[in-house]
């Protein structure tokens, strides 16, 4: 009878100790999820934090394309070999934001607590995510391919109509011309050098269409890290900011040898192209600032947005580093395969730099 006593005793004991755990644990992820406000919140130096990164993403964003654009410049000129050099360093920096700065968060926060079960019972939608926005990429390139090929085609039909009628105007008056004076024919020859400048055209329509969803990746993650800057606590605030400099700094550079890969035909476009990075992150810490009292990092909404917009981000710059920029400039480039060893490795080098510099900054940013 006592030990049925005692057996009874434990179990309650052990069962009242379970449940207790169990509200524990619900306990300190309510707590979690809560908004804790931000003890002696330095707005003077969040403020600046703007004027920081503005500065340095400028600077990183403007200068391949000055470099580019001052005076004109020649194939193996010190403008040339720096140019190159900071064209594959920002492929390896894509390459590198999104593989260690933008997975890597979607994941950590799919797997937050402060979702919904839903949400918690699948592993992988970071990954589900990444692969719907490359093959939306995908779709959008072909549907533009397809366009443009369209548009070729009625150029081609044109051009060859006019070509034919100005071959028979030809043949008309030639014939007026040598039964009154004599002589021979002169024939006219392929007249279709336009038709070259349309397919270039094409070509640039297509880098432009690169450019801008490259930058769509971009902007994406930059309005989040500049909202995370401005609500993030204060003794982590000086080293992610820190962080955030070199972090702006190396994608600016990317994004601005990139826009000096497309041939615009007014000088303000690319400046525009740029500055929209360069405000977007600015953008974003005057947001955080503005609704930092309101603004909980760690609710269901942000955190999921947050997910979401990575895993898109991550998906965009995937997409162009391996299929845009490594593979069209590297694997299938001929000049690029035509060009001396030297250039080769210093290119390779170059892109590995960017990326191990990028990883880097992922400890801290």
């Amino acid at each position: 009878m006592n030990y049925r006593l005692i057996f009874i005793t434990l179990s309650l004991f052990l069962l009242l100790n379970q449940v207790y755990a169990q509200d524990a644990d619900a306990s300190q992820e309510q707590d979690a999820c809560q908004l804790i406000p931000i003890e002696n919140y330095n707005l003077g130096f969040r403020v600046g934090s703007i004027f920081i990164i503005l500065t340095t993403t400028t600077i990183g964003t403007y200068t391949p394309i000055l470099l580019h654009r001052i005076s004109p410049y020649k194939q193996g000129d010190a403008r040339d070999w720096i140019l190159t050099i900071g064209k594959f360093f920002g492929t390896g920096v894509i390459l590198a934001t999104a593989f260690v700065h933008m997975l890597p968060d979607a994941l950590e926060n799919f797997s937050s607590p402060c979702l919904t079960q839903g949400w918690l019972s699948y592993g992988a939608f970071a990954g589900v995510f990444c692969m719907i926005a490359s093959f939306a990429l995908q779709l959008l390139e072909v549907a533009s391919v397809s366009h443009m090929n369209k548009l070729r085609r009625k150029k081609q039909s044109k051009l060859d109509a006019e070509v034919g009628q100005a071959y028979q105007n030809n043949e008309k008056v030639q014939d007026e011309a040598l039964s009154v004076h004599g002589g021979s024919k002169h024939h006219i020859g392929d007249e279709h050098g336009h038709a070259h400048g349309m397919f270039l055209e094409g070509d640039e329509a297509m880098k432009h269409i690169g450019t801008y969803i490259l930058e769509l990746g971009i902007i994406m993650h930059s309005i989040i890290i500049g909202i995370t800057l401005a609500v993030t606590k204060n003794d982590e605030f000086n080293t992610l900011l820190i962080a955030l400099i070199f972090h702006q700094f190396f994608e600016g550079m990317a994004l601005g040898t990139r826009l000096n890969e497309i041939n615009y035909d007014r000088w303000y476009k690319p400046v525009l192209m740029g500055l929209l990075y360069i405000c977007t992150t600015p953008v974003g810490i005057a947001i955080g600032i503005g609704i930092r009292s309101s603004y909980n990092p760690n609710s269901y909404s942000a955190i999921l947005a947050q997910a979401i917009l990575d895993s898109l981000s991550a998906g965009i710059l995937l997409y162009n580093a391996y299929v845009s920029l490594m593979s069209l400039e590297i694997s299938h480039n001929t000049a690029f395969h035509n060009a001396s060893t030297a250039r080769k490795v210093c290119s390779f080098i170059s892109m590995y730099v960017g990326a191990g510099l990028m990883s880097l900054i992922g400890e801290w940013a």
